[in-house]
């Protein structure tokens, strides 16, 4: 089974107004690997970069909005508001051709200096997934993480050594979950097996070069909490190198949307980075596994092996050319009874994502050309209103605005 991960701009714009007119350094792409709550999270945001949310690149964040918040010091405020549309064929029953949907309308509220410091992300938010039937914007809150999908309390111990509670972003996997944090408008496959947002506890400790997080947590949104994820980082100028791997202490029965038979799983990945220049190139290695436990109903397990390598390069005048390619295969068979994790037991799948992308200060506009191709597919699980179909071609379009400080400064001038 595969998953996929309404604040108005009145609204935001209306909070953001509030903020004083101070200015801090825009946000960087602070991290390219797991959760940017991480101290696992290369390359290094500069000291005073907002750390959270982390947007992998090639969009960049605005100047936050600062306000005085009294006993708790500065508050930073940002935000984003953006629509998308989007064209599949050989869609599945119950899906159309053609949708179209508020993207995301989201703020982000932080505190990120002393030892008591808190995120906050609320508003709305759609998460397009390849090889998955879209889902309503109003339909993703309600199915996965509600109106605020992301918030924790964090306690920062020493100058190396942090603590966090709360509805944490996920350690695993190289690709993050909200549209706007990543090089490409529609998560991959290698995400559809991982899980998202983990209500839970976490510790960071950096040690030099290397970095270190260990987490406590519900996996797939359970609420049973079961699940331990660990990363651990090298990162050595604009080279970076991770270690991620978790997995649920106990099986579970329950089933959901946001809580598949995935939630039983072990997740293993091995994550390179490069980010230099006008380049990012991060290739990565997945292994899932879903043990056999005829308790929670899986009478044969099953496995996905998968690879995929994500690039984007910067082309000058605000234009940029993210490309990702992706292939996972499961094991299993539909005569063994096994566990379905993808189009059928033992079936596999490759993809190819083109998103040509420009940005002008706050606006940005970008564009999904995807293909997928799945290959022994189960018959009803394919593509296609009979399930029978092996391919998915996709053309999908996001364009809105990232709100910062820029807001702020246009409300003074009218």
């Amino acid at each position: 089974m595969q998953r996929l991960k309404c604040v108005t701009t009145e609204a935001i714009l209306l909070m953001l107004s509030f903020a004083a007119s101070s200015q801090t350094p825009a946000l960087t792409p602070a991290s390219t690997t797991p959760s940017s709550t991480t101290a696992a999270a290369p390359p290094p945001a500069a000291p005073s970069a907002l750390p959270t949310p982390s947007i992998t690149g090639p969009l960049t964040g605005l100047p936050p909005a600062m306000l005085d918040a009294g006993p708790f010091g500065k508050i930073a405020v940002n935000g984003l508001f953006d629509g998308v549309g989007m064209w599949t064929g050989n869609y599945t029953t119950g899906d159309n051709a053609a949708n179209a949907a508020l993207g995301n309308g989201q703020i982000f509220i932080q505190k990120t200096d002393g030892w008591f410091q808190f995120y906050l992300q609320a508003g709305a938010y759609n998460i397009p997934a390849l090889g998955t039937p879209f889902l309503a914007t109003d339909k993703t809150m309600t199915d996965l993480y509600g109106p605020v999908p992301v918030g924790f309390v964090k306690l920062q111990a020493g100058k190396n050594t942090s603590f966090l509670v709360g509805a944490l972003p996920t350690l695993i996997g190289a690709e993050y979950t909200f549209t706007f944090e990543n090089m490409n408008i529609d998560r991959g496959l290698l995400w559809n097996q991982e899980n998202a947002v983990n209500r839970g506890v976490q510790v960071n400790q950096t040690m030099g070069k290397f970095t270190a997080s260990l987490s406590w947590n519900d996996g797939f949104y359970s609420n049973r909490y079961s699940w331990m994820t660990g990363s651990l980082t090298y990162a050595n100028g604009p080279h970076a190198l991770a270690f991620v791997a978790g997995g649920n202490m106990a099986q579970t029965a329950v089933q959901t949307y946001a809580t598949p038979v995935q939630n039983n799983s072990s997740i293993y990945n091995v994550i390179y980075t490069y980010n230099k220049g006008n380049w990012i190139i991060q290739p990565y290695w997945q292994y899932t596994s879903v043990p056999t436990d005829a308790k929670i109903g899986v009478v044969k397990g099953a496995t996905t092996d998968g690879a995929a390598i994500l690039v984007s390069r910067a082309l000058g005048k605000g234009f940029s050319l993210p490309f990702r390619f992706e292939y996972i295969g499961s094991s299993g068979s539909v005569a063994q009874n096994s566990v379905n994790l993808m189009y059928g037991p033992g079936s596999a799948a490759t993809s190819f994502t083109l998103t040509p992308t420009y940005q002008h200060a706050g606006f940005f506009v970008r564009g999904d050309l995807a293909y997928v191709h799945a290959s022994s597919v189960a018959p009803g699980y394919g593509f296609g209103r009979s399930g029978m179909s092996q391919s998915e071609p996709r053309a999908m379009a996001e364009f809105g605005f990232l709100l910062g400080n820029n807001v702020v400064e246009e409300v003074k001038k009218n």
